[in-house]
């Protein structure tokens, strides 16, 4: 497996929307922070999808996806992931389809089996909130039929989408996609960055149960993960207290636009706050470039990723840019 030199990197973007910030400005940060990827050398940009987030302005993944399309020139862009079970297979064949026949070998099609909300909003989505995403498989495969070439006799065909050479890619928090993408013989991305504890098992799952297709001959796993770089340690552990706030609006049911940072969290959460945190961020990866090198060195001997693909909740839009710069300057030694 490849050293952190020579470990191709990514970026997942969650599109956040800032406080004192609206849409279109996370829009076109979003935008602004592909072309600076695609300069520094990063593989891929992938948005997500979640619903009724007052911080995150991606719901609409694949007008997203376009919208960073048309700004680049080369960088891959897709989903990390489409929430499939929301979906027709159909509609997503027919936009990815599309996405497809308008950036030529640039778009990735990333796949996940959760909801990316809350129970009220799964309704609105006329999903069944019983389900638990064990629809998920018979869904991808009759959505990967669709991209297959027409058949004589096929009386419902995707248009755009049949045909089309979109990769998928299955990603998951747990074993259960794990050992989905291992036994179709498809690349696999691993959620370290919101699902610490399963990484291990996910990636050991998706391995050990790997057959090879006619998409892989050998297991291709992307590892996600929080890194926010600064200058210096402590600026890092400054620019993370916006997530860090984030993630406790969360769990507190109130999820809120991105908090402005601060110079300390002490006396504003609670004890279970703290280790809600520390629990959830148990990966991520913070702090001045020695410090992200050595962290991203000690992950990388530990998980064995073939990628690595990067999210940064960061308040400043400089701040954010500087952190992936950072990163990619960190990466070639």
């Amino acid at each position: 497996m490849p050293a952190l030199p020579d470990l191709p990197l990514s970026v997942l973007d969650l599109s956040p929307i800032v406080e004192g910030g609206t849409v279109a400005d996370a829009l076109r940060h979003s935008l602004d922070l592909a072309r600076h990827a695609e300069r520094w050398g990063y593989r891929r940009y992938w948005v997500a999808e979640h619903h009724n987030m007052p911080g995150i302005a991606s719901a609409a993944t694949s007008v997203v996806i376009g919208h960073i399309a048309a700004g680049t020139s080369r960088i891959r862009v897709g989903s990390g992931g489409i929430m499939l079970p929301n979906h027709a297979p159909l509609v997503i064949a027919e936009q990815f389809g599309t996405l497809e026949a308008l950036y030529p070998g640039r778009i990735d099609l990333g796949l996940g089996r959760a909801p990316g909300t809350d129970p009220r909003t799964i309704t609105a989505l006329r999903r069944d909130p019983r389900s638990r995403g064990t629809e998920f498989p018979e869904l991808q495969k009759e959505l990967r039929a669709f991209f297959q070439p027409v058949v004589p006799g096929q009386t419902v065909q995707a248009v755009p989408g049949a045909g089309a050479r979109v990769p998928i890619w299955l990603l998951g928090s747990s074993d259960f996609s794990a050992r989905l993408a291992g036994e179709l013989g498809l690349p696999f991305a691993a959620a370290g960055h919101f699902s610490p504890d399963n990484l291990l098992a996910g990636l050991a799952a998706y391995r050990d149960n790997f057959q090879p297709s006619a998409a892989l001959a050998a297991p291709c796993a992307m590892v996600g993960l929080t890194v926010i770089a600064g200058d210096t340690d402590a600026e890092a552990q400054r620019l993370a207290t916006s997530q860090q706030q984030a993630i406790v609006n969360l769990f507190r049911g109130r999820p809120t636009r991105l908090p402005t940072t601060v110079d300390s969290l002490e006396g504003t959460l609670t004890e279970e706050d703290i280790s809600g945190v520390q629990s959830f961020m148990r990966l991520a990866v913070i702090g001045g470039p020695d410090t992200v090198r050595r962290k991203l060195d000690a992950l990388i001997a530990q998980t064995q990723p073939d990628e690595l693909i990067v999210n940064a909740m960061i308040h400043d839009h400089a701040a954010r840019l500087h952190s992936y710069e950072l990163l990619s300057l960190v990466s070639r030694g």
